[in-house]
């Protein structure tokens, strides 16, 4: 290595000490494995240079044979802590070559004089004195600063901080890996990779080894958070990055385990191999990163035993309908009208490549049995289609727990069959415990019944999995409102809002949880404050209960009426239809679309036994028989 002659060099916001083995970036420690840091500090001292592979090689690893991707690891990990881009290059890669250093880098000469002392950084450090001066002025607005912090950090963490951990179970977060191909096309491939490596690393030992979910880590795409600040936000132990590229015949993929406490790199790898055999590659990760936490653990081996005891999952015959299934994926988390219609189709895009691919199936299962939860078409037409494919999923395949979680909301919300559907969720959450959405719905089933102590329990263990959701977030206020807790409610519905101001579950339930309280003047604030923006079939319900409050059945009725017009013929727009009716006192129309909704098997009438809004027709003899029939009293 270096001989030190210059021990400090700087380039753009960077300063590295090679005497003290720091990199910096302004005040702020950048955190570097030592082959990491002695690669670049071989570049450094080489700068605008090319120094080839085999004299980086030598030079970070002299007295050791390792592999080449171990240096392309390296690299990587710099990359990612200079924050490379495109606009702002700092190492270049020469193809067959090896690499240069092209930011400009200043030698800076080390110096201290008797009446300061330096610090890590090698600046001078005030002498004591006028250090305290200075300290002793800034105080009350440092202390401010850490009031405002305080403070917002209370608010945010109040539902999104991690909770203690049981130490017989380690965490891990699969941060989204990053799409090197160049096309923004290609996202859904990185992003199924992410996906499909939780539930790989999530299969392994579940009792011991919880992985968080998707919607969590994918809130730290392109970002630039720390490894502490996600092991924080997260409640986790250990974060994988990684980056994939692909051509149209083979994928590179690279992947390294981190330790959060002190941000070491405990495994990294690259691979490189052809695209039809990427199922093969992600349980090779999988097990590699196991055998890394295991080993971490102080020899204890429970992944590896529930691995090698594991059933082996059955993969399609062909890498098209793997890649198909991706695609339906990516377009189902999007939960949009358009992405659930561009999931199905490319669900049955890989169903007719692979007839026999479970896994396909269990995606069309999901997409038919959200869209008619979501109101985006017809339960009638849909759900039947959900089960079919459901069934079929599980003839292939009985261990899948999505299927089983289909087949769970379909006996819910289209058979109103109670024991039916609990029995599929607890086989759901049986096969696969790390599934966060399972525990989402099981905990609004059994909210639903008012079995409200399990619902919050079963809504914890998805909000363990999945920290970052809104939704298993806005669930929870749900639950809340359900079992007339009405100001925690309020809360955690605010907690969401001041997340996304716009998210329309948690706007849903804050207005008629004022409303319990009495709280009319800040109902009718946000009402009107969301009336001026967009009015739509929940504007119109919250006025007519403004009105309906104030006395004035005149503007009721109106406001019914075009809420009505407005309504007609769209099934998604029930539930606030059904709110205008009885908040105009109009309880035998909201009686008879009550019954009509039962009739056409809509999940509008699923929670009426624990709804507060059904309150003013609660003891309607026409209300009972409605419950008897569902199976609710």
């Amino acid at each position: 290595m270096s001989s030190l002659v210059n021990s400090l060099y700087e380039f753009g916001d960077f300063r590295l000490d090679a005497h003290k083995r720091t990199l910096r970036r302004g005040e702020d420690l950048v955190a570097l494995t030592p082959k990491a840091f002695d690669t670049l500090l071989t570049l450094i001292e080489r700068q605008g240079q090319t120094v080839t592979t085999d004299e980086l090689m030598k030079a970070v690893w002299p007295d050791s044979f390792v592999e080449e991707s171990n240096l392309t690891q390296a690299v990587y990990v710099l990359r990612k802590a200079l924050g490379q881009t495109r606009d702002q290059g700092y190492i270049v890669t020469l193809p067959g070559q090896g690499y240069r250093f092209v930011a400009d880098v200043k030698p800076v000469q080390r110096t201290a004089t008797p009446a300061a002392d330096t610090g890590d950084n090698g600046h001078a450090i005030l002498s004591s004195p006028k250090r305290a001066e200075q300290l002793r002025r800034r105080l009350p607005l440092l202390l401010g600063i850490a009031v405002v912090l305080f403070v917002i950090s209370a608010a945010y963490f109040k539902w999104f901080r991690p909770r203690p951990v049981s130490a017989a179970r380690t965490m891990l977060a699969v941060l989204p890996f990053e799409n090197f191909t160049g096309d923004p096309a290609q996202d859904y491939f990185s992003d199924g990779l992410t996906e499909e490596m939780i539930s790989q690393l999530g299969d392994l030992d579940p009792r011991h080894l919880g992985v968080i979910a998707r919607t969590s880590v994918m809130h730290y795409k392109h970002s630039q958070a720390s490894i502490p600040q996600i092991g924080k936000d997260l409640g986790v132990q250990y974060v994988i990055e990684g980056s994939v590229r692909r051509d149209s015949e083979r994928v590179r993929i690279t992947a390294q385990l981190i330790q959060v406490n002190d941000q070491s790199h405990l495994w990294a790898r690259e691979y490189d191999r052809e695209l039809g055999h990427l199922l093969e590659l992600q349980s090779e990760i999988a097990r590699e990163v196991a055998n890394e936490i295991e080993f971490s653990l102080s020899g204890r081996r429970p992944i590896k035993a529930a691995r090698e005891a594991a059933a082996p999952v059955p993969d399609p015959t062909s890498y098209e309908a793997y890649d198909l299934y991706l695609k339906g994926r990516y377009f189902w988390n999007r939960r949009t009208d358009k992405g659930f219609r561009q999931a199905a189709d490319y669900f049955q895009q890989a169903i007719d490549k692979d007839p026999n691919y479970g896994r396909a199936y269990a995606g069309l299962a999901d997409t038919f049995t959200l869209m008619s939860t979501w109101f985006v078409g017809s339960p009638d037409e849909l759900m039947p289609k959900a089960r079919t494919a459901a069934m079929r999923a599980l003839e292939l395949d009985e261990s899948l727990a999505e299927a089983h979680a289909s087949l769970a909301l379909i006996r819910e919300n289209y058979d109103y069959d109670w024991p039916g559907s609990e029995k599929e969720f607890r086989r759901a959450i049986q096969l696969d415990p790390q599934y966060a959405s399972a525990h989402q719905w099981y905990a609004e089933f059994l909210s639903w019944q008012g079995r409200f102590e399990e619902a919050f329990a079963e809504s914890e263990r998805a909000r363990q999995l999945d920290p970052l959701s809104l939704i298993i977030a806005s669930d929870y206020g749900s639950i809340l409102y359900e079992s007339r807790q009405f100001d925690r409610a309020v809360k955690q519905s605010q907690l969401v809002l001041e997340l996304d101001p716009n998210f329309e579950h948690a706007r849903a339930l804050i207005i008629p949880s004022y409303f319990q309280l009495g709280k009319s003047d800040e109902a009718i604030n946000l009402i009107n404050r969301w009336a001026d923006r967009e009015e739509s079939p929940w504007t119109l319900a919250w006025k007519a209960a403004v009105y309906s409050r104030s006395g004035d059945a005149e503007q009721t009725r109106r406001v019914v009426a075009k809420l009505e017009q407005l309504s007609r013929p769209r099934a998604d727009r029930t539930p606030a239809l059904l709110l205008g009716y009885l908040n105009a006192g109009e309880k035998d129309r909201a009686i008879e679309l009550l019954q009509r909704a039962y009739s056409e098997h809509s999940n509008v009438v699923v929670q009426i036994k624990v709804d507060p809004m059904y309150d003013p027709i609660r003891n309607d003899p026409r209300f009972k028989d409605l419950l008897r029939r569902l199976g609710l009293e």
